[in-house]
């Protein structure tokens, strides 16, 4: 641990066009933690990333990672920082092995060091058999899995992860699961942006809920959701297409915000400050003849923090262009 930060963002504005994908947004990372971006697509997370990966100039604001300007020092960012995006940059013409220590000698490995941690990651994700095949003939998910071994092969004191998960099957998820809680023992220090809400809630000491270019809310998960306050009620409905009359029969039970709906499930969950509301949404679906197939008390989640602050889940997409599609 140290005093200084690993990440330390101020006022941080960035725009294309007229397009404002970064608007004034101030963060800070503590050294060795796990600290977890959470918002929808195009809320600006791809966007920071690119920042501290020196791939993007700010428009406005200050940018250090470990002590270094993003702008001023990119040389010395970049020789500290591991980079997993949202696609895997691999080079399909190479095999899979020779991707990985082509990576490790760009951090200046010897051949020998570069071949023994090219063998150890290739291990950890399960590509031992297809290493010294090419990557062109690998999956989507196995080329995934390859770009986050080749951006952890140098381990660097920082390592970026953007949505890393995307593509990822459930057994190579975990493994991932696994190998950020590794490098939080070891003192690494993980950014992570993601719109997995398990993800955050999983892997994270420190979550930003990031919307609209700016940070909605910050703190453990814990915290997030103690500050939203009371508990949810969830009212599953037994035959989905019921779904609409029983919002309707629910619409004012809300402590603060109408239900939120899920058609496709037949799931209606609203913020309840009295534990016996649940009782009462019985009591009214049962008067309207409306069959029910489960309700439950909840704690809430992190989607319910986000939809509170920002008026939608986090896996809801803004209208028109995409902050980070413009980034890209």
């Amino acid at each position: 641990m140290t005093s200084t930060p690993a990440i330390l963002a101020e006022r941080v504005r960035q725009t294309f066009g007229e397009v404002v994908a970064l608007d004034g947004l101030d963060l800070e990372v503590e050294a060795g933690s796990v600290f977890g971006l959470l918002g929808p697509n195009g809320a600006g997370k791809t966007t920071l990333v690119r920042i501290l990966a020196t791939l993007l100039r700010p428009s406005a604001g200050r940018v250090r990672l470990l002590g270094h300007d993003v702008v001023a020092e990119p040389l010395a960012v970049r020789r500290r920082i591991g980079l997993a995006g949202q696609f895997a940059a691999v080079d399909a013409e190479l095999t899979g092995r020779e991707n990985v220590e082509m990576v490790a000698r760009l951090y200046r490995l010897t051949g020998a060091e570069a071949r023994r941690r090219a063998s150890d990651v290739l291990e950890r994700f399960g590509l031992v058999e297809a290493a010294d095949r090419r990557v062109s003939t690998y999956s989507g998910g196995m080329r995934r899995r390859l770009d986050l071994a080749a951006g952890l092969i140098g381990r660097p004191p920082v390592v970026l992860l953007d949505e890393p998960s995307t593509g990822l099957d459930p057994r190579s998820r975990q493994e991932l699961w696994r190998i950020v809680d590794e490098l939080h023992r070891e003192g690494t220090t993980v950014l992570l942006t993601t719109q997995y809400l398990e993800e955050a809630d999983r892997l994270a000491q420190q979550i930003a809920l990031v919307d609209r270019g700016q940070i909605a809310a910050q703190g453990s998960p814990a915290q997030l959701k103690s500050a939203f306050g009371g508990n949810v009620l969830s009212v599953r409905i037994a035959d989905p297409a019921d779904i609409v009359d029983a919002s309707a029969v629910l619409a004012d039970m809300g402590a603060d915000e109408q239900p939120r709906v899920d058609a496709a499930d037949g799931e209606i969950r609203f913020a309840v400050a009295d534990p016996a509301s649940s009782a009462e949404a019985i009591r009214r679906l049962d008067a309207r003849r409306l069959p029910i197939a489960a309700v439950e008390l909840q704690r809430p989640s992190l989607d319910d923090v986000f939809l509170a602050l920002t008026g939608r889940p986090v896996g809801d997409e803004q209208t028109g262009r995409s902050h980070d599609q413009e980034a890209a």
